[in-house]
């Protein structure tokens, strides 16, 4: 919209500009212009076509050609395109670091790896069963789900790590991309280094090149990803970011939106199931839709140097869940999963695509918000594929 704008403007014949006199502007008052507005187009090529300057040279200063000079008979199109734009769909106000390999998101889903555990609910198989691991790969797959981001807890958990390993062996197998989902402990005493030696651990047990199924990992430009759960607040992320960056790959680490004090030990945010700021509502009503828009406007707006991974959620109901809370978000006939996918294009223009989206979840039936049985369809009470 910003472009068309721009060549509505200068398309005007330039001839009754000299009948009443120029008021112009000179090349480096242009060129600051050029580089405070510049930014919020979602093309640069109208807009360097017509005022000839490029925004990293300033130009050199000397003899005046009235050819380059910006006239003020330009300055309310400038004043029009900047509000077309802003106010429009798209809102992002910078380039993007760091950029999706491709023209869409890579899709990831996080998995729970508990289930067949004794102290979790049946779900008919077991996450450390080669057979499942494949079929749920398969099924993946078809999903468009390049990838399972595992819940893992080290040593507090041996189950999960006991299927980790297998998931992550399976994966390699079918060129299937895994990731860790590290889950903070909730103890206050020895928090930093109980991170730090968590970390070690599974660096020295999946991370080696002779880890088996190391290929399967998931790099971003040459590095793992290691996603985190925050819980109590507890851990000192700067000593913790300090300590992971001797390794020979040290991990990009991506934390729960939670930007603040720490946002510098942190490579990026993603964020995770939520309806604030409206809260729960007992028809599930309040899906997200303003967390999430609050997410990527500040990320676009604040954190455009972080890696942006998005989160897209089917529904929400812990009713089976020991810790329940009866907490609920409607699928709504499959428009809260379709619509969480979607809600990122809107903050972040063309050539502006975030590298992730976080699928939430593969398998968590003890918060119904898996997608591995399809997304719920109202009007033929079906699933379908996401």
């Amino acid at each position: 919209m910003a472009v068309e704008a721009w060549s509505r403007c200068f398309a005007n014949d330039d001839s009754d500009a000299k009948k009443i006199g120029r008021s112009c502007l000179m090349p480096s008052e242009a060129y600051k212009l050029a580089n405070q507005i510049d930014v919020f187009f979602s093309s640069k090529v109208m807009f360097r076509k017509y005022f000839a300057v490029e925004r990293v040279r300033q130009p050199k200063l000397g003899k005046i050609n009235p050819s380059n000079m910006l006239c003020s008979k330009c300055l309310p199109c400038l004043v029009l395109s900047f509000f077309v734009h802003s106010c429009g769909a798209l809102t992002s106000s910078g380039e993007l670091k760091y950029k999706a390999i491709g023209d869409a998101p890579q899709r990831i889903a996080l998995y729970e790896a508990w289930f067949g555990e004794s102290k979790h609910i049946s779900v008919g198989y077991s996450t450390k069963n080669r057979d499942t691991i494949q079929r749920q790969i398969h099924d993946a797959r078809g999903f468009g789900i390049t990838g399972f981001v595992v819940d893992w807890y080290g040593d507090r958990d041996t189950y999960v790590d006991q299927s980790y390993a297998e998931i992550q062996s399976v994966a390699a197998k079918n060129k299937f991309s895994v990731a860790v989902m590290y889950d903070e402990g909730e103890v206050a005493e020895g928090a930093t280094d109980q991170v730090i030696a968590d970390l070690a651990v599974f660096h020295d047990t999946y991370l080696l090149s002779s880890s088996p199924g190391r290929s399967a990992y998931l790099m971003y430009q040459g590095r793992p990803i290691v996603f985190v759960f925050p819980h109590g607040n507890h851990t000192d992320w700067a000593k913790v970011r300090s300590a992971v960056n001797r390794w020979a790959e040290p991990p990009w680490l991506i934390q729960e939106y939670l930007p603040g004090p720490l946002t510098d030990a942190f490579d990026g945010f993603y964020p995770w199931i939520n309806p604030v700021p409206d809260g729960w509502a007992a028809d599930g009503s309040n899906w997200g839709d303003r967390y999430l828009a609050d997410f990527y406007k500040n990320m676009a707006d604040k954190h455009a140097d972080k890696i942006i991974v998005g989160g897209a959620w089917p529904q929400f109901d812990d009713h089976r869940a020991s810790w329940s809370l009866n907490r609920h978000i409607s699928a709504r006939c499959g428009q809260t999963y379709r619509e969480s996918l979607e809600l990122w294009k809107k903050y972040f223009g063309p050539g502006q695509v975030i590298p992730f989206m976080l699928v939430q979840t593969w398998n968590d039936y003890e918060e119904g918000s898996e997608v591995e049985t399809g997304i719920k369809m109202c009007a033929s009470g079906t699933t379908s594929h996401p």
